[in-house]
């Protein structure tokens, strides 16, 4: 007898929205815009307050983790309702990188050791990273990195929140390892990054004491990068919907010949299209994180089908918004821009939306053209 997976619910539960309605009033109180924005320009752009009262004071960074392992035990619907509100706030924090993504991947790992670090993780006290460029879509995952001797050699480029990462899960041939970048023989080179909401760094291991989680890394790296490439839809949701409020805000509000610019027709039906395509960015985004939490339909075409339209949605509601602001929106002290490039920073992280539409072709056995 074959059970059939219950059908897919896109709506938000009560306890999903009361999630979304205290992460969003700590996010006005902790999170401003303008100190987003002082954050990028200094050497220390991750928020580490704002994490501790995330993930410490909200549990958040044990979302995913079940309860036996110190954490909360809850679904990727509700870890997807979290990163709606980071990505409506911007917030520059390691949630995708550590909760979800290293998270994920320590999940399909056997083991006490995996479940050791689950815990830290599920703490707070302790940020992971999987140490793959963060431009790496779910697939096999190609690494300089060798295994000899008990310990790490190589470097790994592009690597998202490496900066703050206590614990990197480095895959290699020979399995996959938890290396402590504290250690001796770990070196975290920040790199030149469009998002510093998201920096990037180089990692360099020389010799690097690791712990072995998993015989072959394969499958544990796919589940991860699979489900923050799913998550991630929702990040991108909640830009877009941040960049489509604040565009028809300012547009209601802005005059010219004595009328509100919104009034014009053209703007009218670039914005309605615009509200189109963000309401079908959140049926996919929904629909990725229903399928990685309940099964309701195969994860793997989800996540592709949602970053195959949420990437350029969110880039065009970004250009939309800075465009339709005018002047105001070129300047350095209107957020707008910190949008722009979270969204083409994360249009091209996990995948591109054209690696992605080849990967969901392949799934439903759709012949290239």
């Amino acid at each position: 007898m074959t059970v059939k997976p219950a059908q897919s619910d896109l709506l938000y539960t009560e306890e999903e929205e009361a999630l979304r309605s205290a992460v969003r009033s700590l996010l006005a109180d902790r999170c401003d815009a303008a100190g987003v924005l002082a954050r990028t320009e200094s050497e220390h752009p991750h928020d580490r307050d704002l994490w501790k009262a995330l993930a410490e004071g909200m549990g958040l960074a044990g979302l995913l983790v079940p309860e036996t392992h110190g954490g909360q035990g809850a679904t990727h619907r509700e870890a997807a309702v979290v990163l709606e509100e980071l990505g409506r706030a911007v917030a520059p924090v390691p949630f995708l990188t550590s909760a979800v993504i290293a998270t994920e991947t320590l999940l399909a790992c056997p083991g006490e050791e995996a479940a050791d670090l689950l815990a830290a993780l599920a703490s707070g006290r302790t940020v992971g990273g999987l140490a793959v460029p963060f431009a790496n879509a779910p697939g096999p995952v190609r690494t300089p990195v060798r295994y000899s001797g008990g310990a790490l050699r190589g470097e790994v480029a592009g690597v998202a929140d490496a900066a703050v990462a206590d614990i990197l899960l480095v895959p290699t041939a020979e399995g996959l390892f938890a290396v402590d970048t504290g250690r001796d023989g770990v070196t975290v080179t920040p790199q030149t990054s469009l998002d510093r909401t998201r920096p990037l760094a180089a990692v360099t291991f020389d010799g690097a004491p690791a712990r072995r989680l998993a015989a072959r890394a394969g499958t544990p790296v796919r589940t991860g990068l699979r489900a923050g490439a799913g998550l991630l839809a929702s990040e991108q949701l909640g830009i877009a919907e941040w960049c489509l409020a604040e565009t028809v805000r300012h547009t209601k509000e802005r005059h010219q010949f004595n009328r509100p610019v919104g009034s014009f027709q053209a703007l009218k039906h670039r914005l309605a299209k615009l509200w189109l395509d963000v309401v079908n960015t959140r049926a996919v985004a929904r629909h990725a994180a229903d399928a990685l939490a309940t099964g309701s339909d195969e994860p793997n075409l989800a996540a592709a089908l949602a970053q195959a339209h949420a990437s350029p949605v969110a880039v065009r509601a970004a250009e939309e918004a800075l465009q339709l602001h005018g002047g105001i929106g070129m300047t350095w002290e209107h957020p707008v821009h910190l949008y722009l490039k979270r969204a083409k920073a994360d249009s091209i992280g996990l995948g591109t939306a054209g690696q992605h539409k080849e990967a969901l072709a392949e799934l439903v056995a759709l012949p290239s053209p």
